[in-house]
């Protein structure tokens, strides 16, 4: 299993990214790193370089988390 943190800005996403759900994640190359995002654009990851790049195209949520500096989405994928 591998876990991913997604940073999610709004909090009224909070209806729709629950523990338990599963979404689709997409991959988008800049340079030589890639980043994610989840769903319908509901929350992004931080940049990763080629050697820790995401295979599984869909996890399920783990958990969310409300913090000062924003919520963030606990992704697991199999892997």
């Amino acid at each position: 299993m591998r876990t991913m943190e997604f940073k999610m800005e709004r909090k009224e996403l909070l209806e729709v990214v629950k523990p338990g759900e599963v979404f689709s994640v997409k991959e988008y190359k800049i340079s030589n790193n890639y980043y994610y995002v989840l769903g319908r654009s509901y929350a992004m990851s931080a940049n990763f370089p080629v050697t820790e790049r995401l295979v599984s195209d869909k996890g399920t949520v783990k958990e969310v988390t409300d913090t000062p500096k924003g919520y963030f989405v606990i992704m697991q994928f199999d892997e």
